[in-house]
């Protein structure tokens, strides 16, 4: 990983060198850019703005992702990109991260439907920064485009996230970047240490007729676990006494053991348009493609001397290491006619293998060491347009193999006026439980299980539906019915896995509004939640919100952006889920309610041409509203601290 950060700082030297040639992006008179698969773009941004030289605007500098969503490079200062400013660099509405940055976030709220048919790697709590494919980003420049973002830690911590994209033609783009972070924590044995790596490409013929695109992705995710406080220093921690303020003056459960998880994805995806439009008389268009994917994952877990926090082991020191190796081959073909929609269909081959390198007998039963198998698919999509009215349709099913699967998605958006949109969807899934609820090792005796013959496939089913409007209300809501919904439990005195017979119902509602009063703010996102049936084995808060007042304006003869406010998050009380740092993942408690603690964070935010500029105070009612705040049951949240950080775009 070391030698790919080398490459990247010698890349972004070379950008920071020439920076003083960096074009001055003047505003355009032609007002606001909206893209129609985009959120709009503020009047301040860059998005407004034309290059010194050429005739390349920011429409010239877009993001696409995975799904072949676009959208345009975006330097504003907005409520929504202060909310985005943060370690997963994402809004984290629905999370509550643990106290050092690196680590993992228990879930406030889930959304449970999946679009996929094979079970996933297991390890979930280890997985927030974890880059899957559908994260993954492609660029289109019209001149080398840097992005940098810097935020500062806890106890000599800082991440880092450098991008930098480049067209070596107008037909070929690429970009590299490197994510990295390491942060001690206030704790002690929390380090973090995780990085990032990303390539990427995507290449046009001269003729249109052809296209590529392609990525590679490595990662790491090493964090140090220390099991939480022990139960006889949380009346310590809550007390308040000065004495404690310091915390690294607790003693956690134990102080000798670390989690990582490695991932290696490499992905190539091309297509070629046997029939254009612009060159038929019919107005058809029909390609085939091809889709190969390799991802090889493991997951490890090390402590130097065993602990009776998980229960008696084999062996005095623990080594526990699990991979994945999973091989994707796909071969489609689209078709499309301006009357009739667009088609797409798929056949695909999927060869996986999980496991360990040995056979554990434990008990007198044997636990086997590997699940491997290949399985053939068959999936399609159709969409279409209608007026106002757009459908659209997907499904996959696994046809031959060890496991059950199938995806069927139906949906409907309608858009009423350029103020209000509708959207209504229908989905079904059933796939497997995640690899590590059907099959386990661990050095640890309480951690060996074999489920893959006895649990059944999860099929969950989900309507949702939605009302978008930026003038009126963002009101979304859904309703999910879950079988076989599998979990972790401590019920039995250690943590297992175990699938529910009975029903899982679940309902969410959340609403999204902001308020302007001249340069005055005032954004809400408020949700309620109910778990109608399951409440003994799925828990959730009934209420989240996050309320957000804040203030902008310009300065120095508008050359600078200001904005100051304060974000309050809440949420209601209830029995959170804890972490178990064996297996990176959460499970459910019912002996401990928590929760019901508001949060303070007061922000300075100013932008300078494409730099902005980010000061917080984190929890800054702390000390004032009691010491009961948790992350996880005896994991405390994080106590009041100052926190910096820029975001810096360099158009060259």
């Amino acid at each position: 990983m070391k030698k790919y950060l080398s490459l990247l700082i010698c890349l972004l030297c070379s950008v920071l060198a020439f920076s003083q040639n960096t074009k001055v992006l003047k505003k355009r008179t032609d007002g606001t850019i909206v893209n129609p698969d985009s959120t709009r773009v503020n009047s301040n941004s860059t998005s407004n703005r034309k290059l010194k030289n050429d005739n390349i605007t920011i429409k010239d500098y877009l993001i696409i992702s995975q799904a072949r969503d676009t959208v345009l490079v975006d330097t504003s200062l907005t409520i929504k990109s202060h909310y985005k400013f943060n370690y997963l660099r994402k809004d984290d509405f629905g999370l509550i991260p643990f106290s050092n940055m690196g680590q993992t976030y228990n879930t406030l709220s889930q959304n449970l439907q999946s679009n996929k048919t094979m079970p996933s790697f297991g390890a979930q709590a280890r997985h927030f920064n974890y880059m899957a494919l559908e994260d993954t980003k492609y660029y289109k420049v019209g001149t080398p485009f840097t992005d940098l973002f810097y935020k500062t830690g806890f106890e000599q911590g800082q991440v880092l996230d450098a991008i930098f994209a480049v067209n070596t033609s107008e037909r070929f783009n690429m970009s590299i970047a490197y994510k990295g972070n390491r942060s001690l924590g206030k704790y002690q044995h929390i380090l973090t240490s995780t990085g990032n790596f990303r390539f990427s490409s995507n290449f046009q013929s001269k003729d249109g007729k052809y296209t590529a695109r392609g990525h590679i992705y490595l990662q790491d995710l090493l964090n140090e676990e220390n099991g939480g406080l022990k139960d006889e220093n949380i009346d310590d921690f809550e007390s308040g006494n000065p004495e404690f303020i310091d915390r690294s003056v607790f003693d956690p459960n134990f102080e000798n053991a670390e989690n990582i998880l490695v991932g290696k994805r490499f992905y190539l995806d091309h297509q070629y348009q046997l029939i254009k439009a612009n060159d038929s008389l019919t107005k058809n268009n029909l390609s085939i493609g091809n889709v190969i994917l390799f991802e090889d994952k493991f997951y490890k877990y090390e402590q130097t001397n065993s602990n009776t926090f998980f229960g008696d082991s084999f062996s005095s020191s623990i080594y526990d290491k699990v991979t994945l190796e999973d091989l994707y081959i796909e071969a489609n073909a689209k078709y499309s006619n301006a009357k009739f929609g667009n088609f797409g269909f798929k056949v695909a081959y999927d060869n996986y293998n999980y496991g360990y390198d040995k056979i554990v007998v434990l008990n007198g039963q044997q636990i086997p060491n590997r699940l491997k198998s290949d399985l053939f698919k068959v999936g399609g999509n159709y969409t279409n347009t209608f007026g106002k009215l757009n459908i659209s349709g997907l499904f996959d099913i696994n046809l031959a193999g060890d496991w059950d699967g199938s995806v069927f998605d139906i949906g409907l958006n309608y858009t009423i006026s350029k103020f209000i949109n509708l959207e209504a969807k229908v989905s079904s899934t059933t796939r497997m439980p995640n690899y590590n609820f059907l099959l386990f090792q661990s050095d640890y005796l309480n951690y060996n299980w074999d489920n893959s013959n006895t649990f059944n496939a999860v099929k969950t089913n989900q309507i949702a539906f939605s009302f978008i409007s930026p003038k009126y209300v963002d009101l979304l809501l859904d309703y999910t019915l879950v079988d076989n919904y599998t979990y972790f439990s401590n019920a039995s005195g250690s943590v297992k896995p175990v699938q529910s017979d009975e029903d899982l119902s679940y309902f969410r509602v959340r609403l999204n509004k902001e308020f302007k009063f001249k340069k005055f703010g005032f954004d809400n996102s408020i949700m309620y939640q109910s778990v109608l049936d399951g409440d003994t084995f799925f828990k959730a808060p009934s209420f989240v919100t996050r309320n957000t007042l804040y203030y902008g304006t310009k300065l120095f003869k508008n050359n600078l952006q200001l904005q100051t406010g304060v974000v309050f998050n809440y949420f209601s009380e209830y029995h959170m889920n804890a972490y178990d740092p064996l297996l990176a993942e959460f499970y459910v408690q019912d002996t401990e309610t928590l929760g019901s603690f508001p949060r303070f964070d007061v922000f300075i935010n100013a932008r300078i041409r494409q730099t902005r500029i980010y000061f917080s105070l984190e929890h800054l009612n702390s000390s004032w509203t009691g010491y009961n705040y948790y992350s996880a049951p005896n994991n405390p949240y994080r106590d009041f601290t100052l926190r910096f950080g820029l975001e810096w775009n360099f158009f060259l």
